[in-house]
């Protein structure tokens, strides 16, 4: 596709994913400012009992406070805007906000899938080899490891940055180029330009692919000796509760992984904008909205936590 004399690296964008959407903009405003304030609500709660029950100082809940932190991250980098352009009859973005809201939501959502995959290893250690446990994932490999997926996370996303910072965007008279989404995302931004995106295609298959299977490869690998070791141990007991504790964070992963790999690695001519936004919706919203109950609800620890916390305030009133 050419680009016309009126395309620009610097246009206006119009997100308009929900523009023709059968529920009404203001009962969409109220679901997700709902979500977003549940989401908030709850990963910072999780995170309190984290750092106040001395209980939950282990390396699994310490993965898990820097967890919920990215997902408050992702949750605000889309949300609050989908809020602001609900009740808007101009629903624009300049492109500079445009490129900040796409590097910052990738920051955080390729920190998630990296920070998940790093929780599997934990699973690994604590069911494989539990006498070492505490010796092998140590605080200060447990901060290398968060520290490490950031800096992945932001190498990664400054290079599909760069890739898009040379494209053109074709807009209507005034200028405006409409997106048929509800933030920045990748294939929205490249469906829309007029220039040659071969590389930016091939960067997310090549680039993005390998680094969707590092992680991939260590969650199937960590959790096939989690089975055989399971398979092992002698009493039902034990099984239920090896099988209860990795059944929170099997759960999450195929929510996550399901979804990006739907969205981004499937060939541009199967991509539909419709099934893009569902799984979008998906990992920015109901993701991050899920974590903290999926790990609590299904956690003694956790809810003891809570409960402690719950007392103590009674307590103290």
């Amino acid at each position: 596709m050419g680009c016309t004399p009126n395309a620009s690296h610097s246009p206006v964008f119009l997100l308009l994913g929900f523009s023709k959407a059968r529920v009404s903009p203001g009962l969409l405003f109220f679901l997700f400012l709902a979500i977003y304030l549940v989401t908030i609500i709850g990963n910072m709660t999780l995170m309190l009992l984290i750092s106040r029950d001395s209980r939950l100082h282990s390396p699994m809940y310490y993965l898990l406070r820097g967890l919920s932190m990215i997902d408050m991250g992702l949750s605000t980098v889309t949300l609050p805007q989908l809020l602001a352009h609900l009740v808007s009859n101009y629903p624009a973005i300049s492109a500079a906000r445009c490129l900040a809201q796409f590097f910052f939501f990738y920051a955080f959502g390729v920190t998630d899938t990296l920070v998940i995959s790093v929780m599997a290893l934990d699973r690994y250690v604590a069911i494989c080899n539990p006498l070492h446990y505490h010796s092998v994932m140590n605080r200060q490999l447990c901060a290398f490891l968060l520290a490490l997926s950031w800096v992945v996370s932001i190498v990664h996303t400054m290079l599909h940055v760069g890739l898009l910072l040379p494209l053109y965007w074709a807009g209507d008279a005034e200028g405006n180029v409409k997106l048929r989404h509800f933030f920045c995302d990748h294939r929205p931004l490249l469906r829309a330009s007029c220039s040659d995106i071969r590389s930016n295609e091939l960067a997310i298959f090549l680039e993005g692919g390998f680094l969707m299977l590092g992680p991939c490869a260590l969650i199937v690998l960590s959790y096939a000796r989690i089975g055989a070791t399971i398979l092992r141990l002698p009493s039902a007991a034990g099984r239920h509760r090896a099988v209860s504790t990795c059944g929170s964070h099997l759960t999450m992963v195929g929510f996550l992984y399901g979804t990006i790999i739907w969205v981004y690695f499937q060939p541009p001519s199967q991509n539909s904008q419709e099934k893009d936004m569902v799984a979008a919706v998906t990992y920015t919203a109901i993701t991050p909205l899920a974590n903290p109950f999926v790990y609590s609800l299904r956690n003694k620890d956790v809810k003891s936590a809570l409960h402690r916390l719950l007392g103590r305030g009674r307590a103290d009133s």
